[in-house]
Order: C-alpha cells, then sequence, then structure tokens
C-alpha cells in the first residue's frame, strides 16, 4: 500500500479537475446561499438585538414618564387638598362672621324690644300712679275741704310750699 506506487498522475489530475469544477458549482449554488441565510441570520439577530435594546430605553423611558406623572399627581392632589382645606376654613370662618353677625342683630332686637316694653310698662306705671293719684287727691281734698278751716288751713300751706320751691 505504498501510495507512491499507486499514484497515477492521470487520475490525480481527473480528481483535481473535479475537486475544481465540485468547488466552482459549491461556490455558484451552495456558499452562496449558505452565506447569504448566515448573514440574514446574523442581520436579524442584531435586529432583534436592536429591538430588545430600543424596547429597553423606551420601557425606561415609559418608567420615567409614569414617575414624572406620580409625582405631578400628587402635587396636583396635595395642591388641591390645602385649596379644599383653606375653602373649608374659609367658609367655616365666614359661616362663623355670619351667625355672629345674626346673633348681634338678634340681640339688639330683644334690647330694642325690652326697651320698649320697658318704657311702655313705665309709662302705663305713670298713668296709673297718676290716676291713683288723682283719686286719693280728690278724697282727701273732699275731706279736706269739708270744713272751712281746714280749706284755709291747706292754702296756707300749699302758698308756702310754693315759695319755697
Amino acid at each position: 500500500m505504498d501510495l507512491l506506487h499507486d499514484f497515477s498522475p492521470g487520475l490525480f489530475f481527473m480528481q483535481t479537475i473535479i475537486l475544481l469544477i465540485l468547488i466552482f458549482l459549491m461556490r455558484k449554488f451552495a456558499w452562496k446561499p449558505i452565506l447569504n441565510s448566515l448573514n440574514d441570520r446574523e442581520e436579524g439577530i442584531q435586529g432583534a438585538l436592536d429591538a430588545a435594546e430600543n424596547a429597553k430605553k423606551e420601557l425606561q423611558n415609559l418608567q420615567a414618564d409614569n414617575e414624572r406623572i406620580i409625582k405631578e399627581a400628587r402635587a396636583e392632589r396635595d395642591s388641591m387638598l390645602k385649596e379644599a382645606r383653606v375653602l373649608k376654613e374659609s367658609m367655616i370662618t365666614e359661616a362663623k362672621d355670619e351667625a355672629q353677625q345674626e346673633a348681634n342683630k338678634i340681640v339688639a332686637q330683644a334690647q330694642e324690644t325690652i326697651e320698649g316694653e320697658k318704657k311702655a310698662a313705665i309709662a302705663e306705671l305713670k298713668q296709673q300712679v297718676a290716676a291713683i293719684s288723682i283719686e286719693i287727691a280728690e278724697k282727701v281734698v273732699r275731706k279736706e275741704l269739708d270744713n272751712k278751716e281746714n280749706q284755709m288751713d291747706l292754702v296756707d300751706s300749699m302758698l308756702g310750699d310754693v315759695t319755697l320751691n
């Protein structure tokens, strides 16, 4: 089995030509589609990696936007609560002021009513006292004026009171 003894230059030449034709055919029909499919696969993988990176960046942007929106919503909620508290306090203060004014008005009206009723009662009391005084005076004067001597004493005492005043 000696290879050099079995060597045939014609056979070698033919095998070389067949090998070159086979390489040419493989290159023309097999290598290009294989390389193209490998390139397509590599481009697809690279595209998927780029898409994943873009999706990751977009997710980060969305998370940042969500955080910003949540902060804005919290700030708006806080401002609305603060505004509601201020409005509540102003309404309570306004209601208290109105109630105080109404109470003062009612008290003033009650005092005016009491004063009016007091004046009316005093006037009525004066009238009654005057009427009673006149009745008493009439009775006293009748009794006093029954005789002449008492009449003169009464006139003299009245004249004395007038000069003293």
